[in-house]
């Protein structure tokens, strides 16, 4: 078990300061708040052009012990907002650096057996995919053909290197689409296989697919 979480909540936009404050209130240092966008949920709404939102994404690293507070705080938040108000979710850190301290995993601190309750709660991953600007549609068109529901995309941008391309001397850093969808673990080969077979990852550098395993999914809004 992980001395520290990462908590992680999708909601509309303008709304995870409300979410960040039960957060803080609850034992929480603090948060960053990313703007995102959210992908239509079926590939017909899509093809329509419905179903796109602007969601907030809030980042918080916490220590393990605070996690069921911090995140029975943020449920209560949101128990007022309408039904799939957002989602929450948990992954594990294994190192933190904080004000110049480094904080690793130490399996000395490790229950013994470690906690049922949380391993029997990962079953669902988290799907990234890093793709030049424009091609995040295609690839969430593949994910759902392939079973996942929507996905909410991120604004990035790659690193120069000295053998990458450059316009009057300048290194041209291409912007990137940044692709994170939650999936059922037993739907993840799947979509990983069909992202897999996309033109748009077929040439080197073009972009790059990797998931974790996520535990305490968690629907914000009335149940």
């Amino acid at each position: 078990m992980s001395m520290f979480k990462l908590i992680v909540s999708i909601v509309p936009h303008d709304k995870g300061e409300k979410l960040t404050k039960a957060a803080v209130d609850s034992g929480c240092g603090g948060g960053s708040v990313l703007m995102g966008r959210a992908l239509a949920k079926s590939n017909f709404g899509a093809i329509l052009g419905m179903g796109e939102t602007t969601k907030d994404l809030i980042y918080m690293v916490i220590e393990s012990e605070k996690k069921s507070s911090i995140i029975n705080a943020i449920v209560e938040s949101a128990k007022n907002e309408k039904s799939g108000f957002g989602e929450l979710f948990a992954l594990d850190v294994d190192n933190l650096m904080k004000a110049g301290s480094v904080f690793g995993s130490n399996s000395a601190v490790e229950s013994k057996g470690e906690n049922m309750s949380e391993s029997n709660t990962k079953d669902r991953d988290m799907i990234t995919v890093i793709v030049n600007k424009g091609y995040a549609d295609d690839v969430m068109f593949a994910a759902r053909k392939a079973g996942a529901s929507g996905g909410t995309v991120l604004n990035a941008r790659g690193t120069a290197r000295e053998d990458d391309e450059k316009f009057f001397g300048v290194h041209i850093v291409p912007e990137k689409d940044m692709l994170i969808i939650i999936v059922e673990h037993e739907k993840k080969e799947a979509v990983l296989g069909a992202i897999g077979e996309l033109k748009c990852l077929k040439e080197p550098g073009m972009g790059i697919v990797y998931s974790s395993p996520v535990s305490d999914f968690t629907l914000l809004g009335k149940k």
